[in-house]
């Protein structure tokens, strides 16, 4: 093997580290920080005052994390579990203690047969393993979204609709 890259990425041991698509890397480390890494620049990184606000820097970290293409998911040392948008990080589900102590591992359900089966009417299903001995099945709600079409047409009608109401407040407008 041949080092193709040395960088600074957590200050302290990193606890986990996932490879993702387009060549992107994801890591947690100590210092209570998750981050998205293109080679050696930070993309983006999450935070736990920034995203878990209320919930003390000190008291929490995550220890567990991997990247499906589209969803990131963690596990954290208070038994807390996560999934968020990969490219974006914005968190979709969120158990807190989901198990009684530290998450020691995560992994999502692949996009095979038998996981479609498991996957049910779900957008994406994540396994947890924690030092409790207990394995859970995390399952994340398919999320709801308009056709473009109809996002479209409800645009014109509200254009149509409003040329109609002022036409109507102010006789002579057009």
């Amino acid at each position: 093997m041949k080092k193709m890259l040395e960088f600074k990425a957590h200050d302290g041991e990193i606890e986990d580290i996932a490879l993702g698509p387009d060549n992107k890397v994801v890591t947690v480390g100590r210092d209570f920080q998750c981050c998205v890494w293109q080679q050696d620049q930070l993309v983006t990184g999450l935070h736990w005052h920034e995203n878990l606000p209320g919930i003390p820097d000190k008291a929490y970290r995550y220890q567990a994390c991997r990247d499906s293409g589209t969803f990131l998911g963690l596990g954290t040392v208070t038994g807390s579990v996560a999934i968020h948008i990969a490219f974006s990080l914005q968190r979709l589900y969120y158990v807190k203690e989901a198990h009684g102590i530290v998450v020691t591992d995560v992994a999502f359900v692949p996009e095979s047969q038998p996981g479609r089966e498991l996957l049910g009417g779900h957008e994406a299903a994540l396994l947890s393993v924690a030092v409790d001995s207990r394995c859970k099945l995390h399952l994340l709600p398919t999320r709801c979204s308009l056709p473009v079409w109809l996002l479209l047409l409800l645009c014109a009608g509200l254009i149509v609709a409003t040329i109609l109401l002022l036409q109507l407040a102010f006789p002579g407008f057009l």
